[in-house]
């Protein structure tokens, strides 16, 4: 099988869509399928991706668009796949959904951002006065996405309250959760030290709501003088966070090194999440693997992961909620930690998830 991934999501500094397809390509390779990227970009790549120059994204000047949907088209019509796989609704979009049926067999779509109710709802949080304007200008966004989604064999989402979002806008979407490198992601021996210590992870950006992360660390620390936040990440909002941070708050940035990364989370007492969007939430999965608790909002892909055993739940956008959702399950001790480990098992492998794609691709080719 012959398999190109198409997408906008791919950041020079990493994210979690590159890491995903890059783990998509070398698993893919590891059973005998043909797998190739199209992404924006210029310079030099290695063989399995295609380059194609367009715009900066002016949030992000790291992320860019596929601007030219009839290069998109070049590039597929070169490798003639069975599947074409979407990964990003914009003009990569486009570009897969003008391809000649002689030159793919199957297009399908991943839904990785629920990008119309994110930015509706971070828009008009502290303007509701906009609401009925972004209501307004999301209706065009939906018939988008059903336009996608319906010229596709099928639509894959990695949460199951993401499906029924989309049924509730038209569309049909079908439950294939995510994976984590296990391998790497695991839990590992603990020392006992003396003060607490939390880590974060994910992009910097805006709707991820570090403020919430921030400002409930502040209370925490108010508390407990020595604990300790580390926030592994990078992305535009980095100067804004770093300036109105608390005391004892590390900005560790992208941290390419997973091994490093995974041990991090491991020896962590607790991940603390601010996102209630999440459509999965692949560091809330990263760290339940390495028998971590984490701390998240009860709305989202991240609370679906999130079990009341290894677990504490908060209103999204309650900062003191919150602080206070941290300080119930650092008072759990070491029964959250072994509920924690005994939870690993309740998370895939990469090699899991892409092993199911693939069979799923087989029925849709058959």
């Amino acid at each position: 099988m012959k398999v190109v991934d198409v997408t906008e999501f791919y950041s020079e500094r990493g994210g979690g869509v590159r890491s995903y397809l890059e783990q998509k390509h070398h698993i893919l390779c590891q059973l005998g399928h043909g797998s190739q990227l199209v992404v924006p970009g210029k310079g030099p790549s290695p063989p399995h991706v295609i380059r194609l120059g367009g715009p900066a994204m002016p949030y992000d000047p790291t992320y860019h668009l596929l601007w030219r949907p009839d290069k998109i088209r070049e590039a597929i019509a070169t490798t003639c796949p069975d599947v074409v796989e979407i990964h990003s609704p914009y003009v990569a979009a486009l570009g897969v959904l003008v391809v000649r049926p002689r030159n793919v067999r199957i297009r399908t779509f991943v839904w990785h951002s629920d990008f119309i109710d994110t930015y509706q709802r971070v828009l008009t949080e502290h303007r509701p006065a906009l609401r009925p304007a972004a209501r307004a200008a999301a209706l065009p966004l939906w018939a988008w996405v059903r336009r996608i989604a319906g010229a596709c064999a099928a639509t894959f989402c990695a949460s199951r309250w993401q499906v029924d979002k989309l049924a509730r806008h038209g569309v049909a979407a079908e439950h294939l959760p995510f994976g984590v490198d296990k391998d790497v992601f695991r839990p590992r021996p603990r020392g006992r030290r003396d003060r607490v210590e939390l880590v974060a992870s994910g992009r910097l950006a805006i709707e991820k709501r570090w403020d919430v992360v921030l400002d409930a660390f502040a209370r925490v620390v108010a508390r407990r003088p020595d604990a300790r936040l580390t926030i592994f990440g990078d992305g535009p909002e980095r100067a804004r966070l770093e300036g109105r941070a608390p005391k004892n708050v590390y900005f560790a940035g992208f941290e390419r090194d997973r091994e490093k990364l995974a041990s991090a989370l491991a020896s962590a007492d607790a991940l603390v999440h601010g996102c209630p969007h999440e459509t999965f939430g692949i560091a809330v999965a990263e760290a339940i693997a390495s028998g971590t608790p984490v701390v998240v909002p009860d709305e989202g892909g991240a609370a679906e992961l999130a079990r009341p055993e290894f677990s504490e739940t908060y209103a999204p956008g309650d900062v003191e909620a919150c602080a206070w959702a941290i300080e119930r399950v650092l008072a759990r001790g070491d029964s959250v930690r072994e509920a924690a480990a005994r939870a690993t098992s309740s998370i895939l492998s990469t090699r899991e998830h892409f092993e199911r794609l693939i069979a799923r691709y087989e029925e849709l080719l058959r």
